[in-house]
């Protein structure tokens, strides 16, 4: 019987932008870690959290992994508990999924001390329940790709994994910025066109059609957000720039990685992503803001055990 398990979660971007709450994909590079060990007493606690840059809650139903594993015992009423240790390597409120990577480490590594282990979809269930803790909502475009891997299609049910061509890569640019994602929801209130809602339909069709065929042309066509883009962009100084450059650069899409302040690009080889970063992150700095860059493939893999 396995009494200690540790297991890493990757960044991922949420949203792509015409799929919001429900469309993400994993990033190569960034994530966190989450150690558990499985204890005699009936409770979850977080022992420590380390590399983090805020005060995180070590309350375990105020903190988005504790939330999960609380969760998780409940459901599969377990007689045993979880002690973990979270080590961050996302950086917070930057659009790159740093809660729900916790969340999702947590559980994977929490799995492998089960007797019977699950598998990553029964997971999905518990890991939106952490989530809600951080953002006030259960949306899965974050937990799916860093649960199943690649690009993931997430409702409030179902993980669809949806295939890409290999040489297909992301650039993912942070700027030195916070924005927590509960400011940058509220900016998303008020009225919409239903034109509107119909062109961001057509917009997600013609990206999820052009990832089952390969087809770059028909992303290129839809890979524009026409709906949640033009409210959140005027809470991150520089994004004009930044989106610019990664199109002329060559991206066949570019918008918000997730609630932002990072952007990220689609691009149909890597050499094309490579040389857009540096002009992108150029156009952050003429705006005050030093970044970080990853290039990364699509179709990275998800949550592992170490």
């Amino acid at each position: 019987m396995r009494l200690e398990a540790r297991a890493f979660s990757p960044a991922s971007v949420g949203n792509v932008g015409v799929g919001f709450d429900i469309l993400g994909h994993v990033i190569e590079g960034p994530g966190d870690t989450v150690t558990v060990r499985r204890i005699d007493e009936p409770t979850v606690r977080i022992a420590a959290i380390r590399g983090a840059t805020v005060d995180l809650p070590l309350d375990a139903p105020s903190n988005t992994a504790g939330a999960a594993l609380i969760a998780m015992r409940e459901a599969l009423a377990l007689p045993f508990g979880f002690e973990m240790e979270i080590d961050k390597g996302i950086p917070l409120g930057s659009g790159m999924g740093g809660s729900a990577a916790s969340c999702v480490a947590a559980l994977v590594a929490a799995n492998a001390v089960l007797d019977a282990p699950l598998s990553r979809e029964a997971l999905y269930p518990f890991s939106l329940v952490g989530e809600a803790v951080a953002s006030g909502g259960k949306h899965g475009d974050n937990l799916g790709p860093m649960l199943l891997g690649g690009l993931v299609l997430a409702t409030a049910e179902h993980l669809v994994s949806v295939p890409v061509p290999e040489g297909w890569h992301s650039l993912l640019v942070h700027p030195e910025a916070i924005l927590e994602t509960r400011r940058a929801r509220a900016a998303l209130q008020g009225a919409y066109a239903l034109k509107d809602f119909v062109h961001q339909s057509a917009n997600l069709a013609l990206v999820l059609a052009g990832c089952h065929a390969g087809d770059a042309a028909l992303v290129r066509a839809g890979l524009k957000d026409v709906l949640v883009e033009p409210r959140r962009s005027p809470l991150i100084v520089g994004f004009d720039a930044a989106k610019a450059a990664m199109l002329e650069g060559g991206a066949m899409g570019a918008s918000i990685s997730g609630a932002g302040p990072s952007i990220f690009g689609w691009f149909e080889e890597r050499a094309s992503a490579e040389a857009a970063a540096s002009a992108v992150q150029a156009a952050f700095a003429a705006a005050g803001f030093e970044s970080q860059a990853w290039v990364s493939r699509i179709g990275a893999p998800g949550a592992q055990l170490l």
